[in-house]
């Protein structure tokens, strides 16, 4: 199956561009373009989209806006004339960020980065996504595959490659990317608060406008996840 990309970019020439190197590539299609986000997010809901190319200038919303608004992305390459955004854009979890007018050379290395990284999963099976008592996923520790119930996990822990899971009576440790597992979880039970952990929802003892307080663990919110945490949790902080 062909990575099914979507390209964000008010510029036309700058969609044709990246559109032209994508044909290049066999193992990639364009499935859709848009000029704004809100267009994109329309794109989302009608597409099953692997890898997006977003651009950062845009009218109505910035492409780093955009991101912070969607609980559970694709993958991202960032194209943008603007160097000034890099943090904020690697603080969530993108790709690459590629600097306009981009080469095919420098287009290339990007999207085999984006194959790299979804090579190193290893959940290897979905178990199912509701909120039952038995909703569970699979894991692979060490040549074992581990059955890990969705009830039983604290929080996840972002590491380089890997992620470590924590839970009633265990520490998992299993190459994957945060994305990768965020993927396999139910919305309605985990929410990603920060570049480097995602927790469960029913396990938040507390929390205030920077911590998260679990049973065993306090843990920071990031500031560019902020809004969707507090949302998740139904908080309105004029209250």
């Amino acid at each position: 199956m062909k990575t099914r990309c979507l390209i964000v970019d008010d510029e036309p020439l700058a969609r044709e561009l990246i559109r032209g190197h994508i044909l290049k590539l066999e193992n990639c299609e364009v499935v859709a373009e848009c000029d704004n986000a809100m267009k994109a997010m329309e794109a989302l809901r009608n597409h099953n989209i692997d890898l997006m190319f977003l651009d950062i200038k845009m009218p109505q919303m910035t492409g780093i806006d955009f991101l912070k608004t969607l609980r559970r992305p694709p993958k991202v390459i960032i194209t943008t004339a603007f160097s000034q955004y890099a943090l904020d854009g690697f603080e969530l979890d993108v790709v690459d960020y590629l600097m306009k007018p981009v080469t095919f050379e420098r287009f290339f290395k990007s999207v085999n980065k984006y194959f790299q990284s979804g090579r190193a999963e290893t959940v290897e099976v979905d178990g199912g996504k509701g909120t039952s008592e038995d909703a569970f996923i699979y894991v692979k520790e060490n040549k074992k595959v581990i059955k890990i119930y969705m009830k039983e996990i604290h929080f996840i822990e972002g590491l380089n490659e890997y992620i470590r899971i924590h839970t009633d009576n265990r520490r998992v440790v299993v190459k994957s990317s945060l994305q990768g597992i965020e993927s396999k979880l139910p919305q309605e039970q985990f929410i990603r608060i920060h570049k480097s952990y995602i927790v469960s929802i029913p396990r938040i003892r507390a929390f205030n406008a920077t911590t998260i307080e679990l049973e065993n663990a306090k843990l920071r919110i990031g500031r560019n996840y902020k809004n969707q945490v507090f949302s998740a949790l139904h908080y309105r902080q004029d209250i």
